[in-house]
Parts: structure tokens; C-alpha cells; sequence
């Protein structure tokens, strides 16, 4: 598999060719109990755009590196849809079920980094 800041690399774009905002990284390298190095977090405005970037993602990553998820949840109702490139996990959410999840205040320690969205 390629080098995390490939994969992250591709999934921002992947995220940003669908317009979806508000990217996130967690780096959770260092931190021993969570579920994966890292986790990239953004939202899309609808359920609609939410299953439009989760499966840009998907296409992208296969397309650009022959990169396969592990596996994928969310899609029935489209409010968090979760995407697992096993070292790194994407999620995609609308913005309400981003903010009650809070996953970037549960993982507080995580170093972040913010994505500027793009105009």
C-alpha cells in the first residue's frame, strides 16, 4: 500500500472533486488505542452529495492507485457514511450528525490538521 500522505493526498482530492467541505485529518499515530492511524473527516450539504463523495473516493482511490476499501458502511441513510482503508478511515457526514458525533472532540489529542476548502 502507498505512503499515508499518498492516500491522504488522494481522498482530499477525491473529497474536494465533489465539493465536499470542511476537511480534517487526525493524525492517531501515536495514540494506542484508536481504531486506525488516521481519520479523514469532511461533510457534503445533502445526504445526496454525502454518497457523492463517499463513492468519489472510492473511484478515485481505484483509479489513481488500484487502492480497494476494506470495507464501507452509511450509505442506507447517508447521514455518516464511513469509508476503511484499514491505516485510515474516512468519514463522510452531513453537517447536523458531524456535530453531534464530534468525533474531532473525541480524538482531541489527535494531531489536526485543517483542509482549507476550496472556492
Amino acid at each position: 500500500m502507498r505512503a499515508t500522505t499518498d492516500i491522504t493526498r488522494l481522498i482530499t482530492e477525491g473529497i474536494q472533486d465533489r465539493k465536499g467541505r470542511k476537511i480534517t485529518h487526525l493524525d492517531l499515530s501515536g495514540i494506542e488505542t484508536a481504531a486506525a492511524s488516521n481519520f479523514i473527516i469532511c461533510e457534503g450539504t445533502s445526504t445526496m452529495q454525502v454518497s457523492a463523495i463517499a463513492d468519489n473516493i472510492r473511484e478515485h482511490l481505484l483509479k489513481e492507485a488500484g487502492i480497494k476499501p476494506y470495507n464501507y458502511d452509511g450509505y442506507q441513510n447517508a447521514q455518516w457514511i464511513v469509508i476503511d482503508y484499514g491505516d485510515t478511515l474516512v468519514h463522510v457526514f452531513v453537517p447536523e450528525t458531524r456535530e453531534r458525533y464530534n468525533i474531532e472532540e473525541l480524538w482531541n489529542d489527535a494531531k489536526v490538521t485543517e483542509i482549507p476548502d476550496l472556492l
